[in-house]
């Protein structure tokens, strides 16, 4: 939101308060406490019917140092609160002997705030050797009434070169420098500037983060209000903004989920090509039955079918019963199609049709969202006399888990938690939280509810959801996917520019339908986001009104989705290590440039390619001709040697845009120098003991190399491997190996079975 008519007036109807002075600064605890008044104080006649601003400073974790804005101190808080985790730590509280004589500062870890008391407002936030980060001046917070209501606002400056990254999946321009910005949950496609997933946090690449710890409606100008300014407000009195520092961007990420929560371990199946009947297409059994047995007599793995809404009656969703008419045996067919070794997954959502039986149900338990006069708050859009399930209500959770529990008992294994996002704020919820605050949070219950469940059921790291609508703290809760896209090239783009955007606000896990969602795409366009699809964390075949089986384009797009699923598969010792990261520091599986080389201004902004962690650079083709330009890093960003080209074996130095031209069985997908990428020996199923059988390829190990590569178990026992470079001589060992292992360097490979030692003689480095 802005508030002013350039940079010195305020729109009309707009009053401003700023602290001008400081009154008092002390010590609470292990909080630092400042009371500013909004104009000077000469006298003690001063004081008088002068408003005050108190901005208390606090420390959950080292490095974060949370920052409290207020004005009147005695409203009733009714917002829903993402939880935040807090570390044990010794926070640094250094005051002045008297205002005037030196600042005040709150350190915690690496991080300082340090506050001005001899002048005009001023807050500097430091790292460890004392540059500065970011900072608020005198012009900075502010009290705002205006016609919309009141209002807390916070600027931090911005430096010359600085960009900011994240704030959700957000399908615009990747840099959100230059972009206004409402954290408020919509279902408006991914062409357009709403989002399914907005998480009020940012990531800089001047080394900080700002997560705003509010689930009500946040608005940012990103350099849109003042331009060396990001603007953040929130409706109210008071403000509440944690700053994570972090050496890199890497580091942010990994403070900001240590606060917020991390992605949960998914199971190996997940990581497989996932089928879906499509949203509003006609089937039944046989027709499921025929998906399935095309993809087995065309040689194309398949590990999860998914039934979406239509697997229930029309005008019935969401009542958990399937259609008789198509589906007389349910428990049947589902058993009949896991003997073809697949797992199964069905679409839900939190809203209850007029005509389903949980209706008249939900309304007379009380489960079920209530208006302001007691009657059950419904509407005609998406399904006829709709309501919503209140998952403020411990008992409407069970409930609702306990129709979930009854399909879990049937076969399924995992569900699509679909919407979430049409969250109306004329309502009453049952425990009394504020309706303009659940409109966001109630993705993160509703998800929540259906995830807790599957935990309980199928046991930690067997849980997975299909999941559309965020918030912060979704990120707990993994997969999550981009939503409906068209079936053009251009909406393959933004939705990547979506989930890159989703990576950098702390969600680990991201995919999106392969092939797009309206409209069917054409066989190039379906081959293209193929290959992008399968080198995604999750791969999911799905549109809406078409099928997205692979011999309904042609015959070469069977053959590519079969050679990138199989690539994929193989890739999974090396990708399961990339979801092991992603679970223990927050860092996701396909991570922007920006992320991975902060060293190189190149990257600054560039969203459409990523690395595939870490050591994988994927650029999607976005063409029919199969022209596309990729970046890759070189001297500058500290990587030296060529780059490998995984799938022709061509060598490319580093450091400059190339130009190529690639068939549909093809992409840019280079290998990072100084990598030891380890390949599966599977490629017909993701449950597969990964680390039995694993390749270790080296690619331009530099001398004096020495690292471990931790190899996942899948489905088998993990393993480690030392590998060590000096001059033309390769050691590589493993104490742990589970069975037979191979390491492979400039065409050559040797095989041992079991723990052991291998030497390679390679040309000096």
């Amino acid at each position: 939101m802005k508030f002013t008519d350039g940079y010195w007036q305020l729109r009309p109807g707009v009053e401003l308060l700023r602290p001008l002075d400081v009154d008092e600064v002390l010590r609470d605890g292990d909080d630092l406490v400042v009371h500013a008044p909004t104009a000077r104080i000469g006298t003690r006649g001063d004081t008088l019917n002068r408003p005050s601003i108190t901005v208390r400073f606090s420390s959950p974790m080292p490095d974060v140092v949370g920052v409290r804005i207020s004005h009147h101190l005695g409203g009733v808080d009714r917002e829903p609160r993402v939880a935040l985790a807090t570390e044990p730590q010794t926070v640094g509280i250094e005051l002045p002997e008297a205002l005037g004589k030196g600042p005040a500062t709150l350190t915690a870890g690496r991080l300082t705030a340090r506050v001005a008391t001899d002048g005009p407002w001023g807050v500097e936030f430091l790292d460890e050797h004392g540059r500065l980060l970011t900072s608020s001046t005198d012009r900075s917070v502010g009290v705002l009434t205006t016609p919309e209501g009141r209002f807390v606002r916070e600027q931090l400056t911005m430096g010359v070169a600085e960009t900011i990254y994240g704030l959700g999946e957000r399908f615009g321009t990747f840099a959100k420098n230059g972009q206004s910005v409402d954290v408020w949950n919509e279902d408006g496609g991914t062409a357009s500037e709403q989002a399914y997933k907005n998480v009020p946090f940012y990531l800089s690449d001047a080394g900080y983060g700002l997560f705003v710890a509010h689930q009500t409606r946040v608005s940012y100008e990103i350099g849109t209000e003042v331009v060396s300014r990001a603007q953040v407000s929130v409706p109210g009195e008071e403000l509440q903004y944690y700053v994570v520092h972090g050496a890199t961007p890497k580091e942010i990420l990994e403070r900001y989920t240590a606060l917020t929560g991390r992605p949960a371990r998914l199971p190996a199946w997940s990581y497989g090509l996932w089928l879906s009947t499509s949203f509003t297409t006609s089937y039944d059994e046989a027709t499921v039955t025929s998906f399935v047995d095309g993809m087995a007599e065309r040689d194309l793995p398949l590990s999860v079918f998914h039934f979406d809404c239509f697997w229930m009656r029309q005008f019935h969703w969401t009542d958990f019963v399937w259609d008789p008419a198509m589906f007389p045996d349910p428990a049947g067919m589902l058993a009949r199609l896991k003997a073809k070794g697949l797992r199964i997954c069905v679409w839900i959502n939190p809203y209850v049709a007029q005509r389903s039986r949980l209706f008249e149900e939900g309304r007379r338990l009380g489960h079920l969202v209530l208006r302001p006069d007691g009657s059950v708050w419904q509407w005609d859009m998406w399904q006829a006399g709709m309501a919503l399930v209140d998952f403020t209500k411990p008992e409407a959770v069970a409930w609702y888990q306990g129709y979930l529990r009854d399909l879990l008992a049937d076969g399924v294994d995992c569900f699509k938690t679909d919407f979430g996002e049409r969250i109306p704020t004329d309502v009453v919820w049952h425990d009394g939280s504020d309706p303009q605050a659940m409109h966001n949070h109630y993705a993160l219950l509703y998800n929540e509810a259906v995830f807790d469940l599957l935990r309980r059921e199928r046991g930690e790291g067997e849980a997975v959801l299909f999941a559309r609508s965020a918030t912060a703290g979704s990120q707990r809760l993994p997969v999550h996917w981009g939503g409906d896209c068209e079936s053009t090239f251009v909406a393959m783009a933004e939705s990547l520019r979506g989930g890159l955007s989703l990576g950098m606000s702390g969600f680990g896990f991201w995919s999106h339908d392969i092939g797009g969602f309206e409209g069917t795409p054409d066989a190039a366009v379906f081959k293209r986001w193929v290959a992008f699809g399968l080198l995604s964390s999750h791969s999911r075949l799905h549109g809406s009104s078409s099928y997205r089986v692979p011999w309904a384009f042609d015959d070469e797009a069977v053959d590519v989705t079969r050679a990138f699923t199989r690539l994929k598969l193989r890739l999974l010792p090396y990708l399961g290590g990339a979801a092991e990261e992603a679970t223990t520091t927050g860092v996701p599986v396909m991570r922007a440039m920006a992320l991975e080389f902060p060293r190189d201004r190149a990257v600054a902004g560039l969203g459409t390619q990523y690395v595939l962690g870490g050591s994988l650079v994927v650029a999607p083709v976005f063409s029919a001709s199969g022209d596309v330009d990729v970046y890759l890093p070189g001297p500058a960003a500290g990587e030296v040697g060529p780059w490998t080209h995984l799938l022709s074996g061509e060598r490319v130095p580093g450091g400059s845009w190339r130009h190529e031209r690639h068939g549909f069985d093809s992409l840019p997908l280079y290998v990072r120098p100084g990598t030891v990428l380890p390949l599966g020996a599977v490629e017909d199923t993701p449950e597969y003991a990964w680390a039995e059988g694993v390749t270790l390829r080296l690619f331009a190990l530099p001398d004096g190399y020495d690292a471990v590569t931790a190899v996942p178990g899948g489905t088998g026992a993990p393993a480690r491997f030392h590998v060590r470079r000096t001059g033309g001589r390769v050691v590589v060992r493993s104490d742990d190996a589970p069975g037979a292992w191979h390491v492979e360097a400039d065409g050559a490979t040797v095989s041992v079975d079991g723990p052991d030692e291998v030497v390679l003689t390679l040309p000096d480095a």
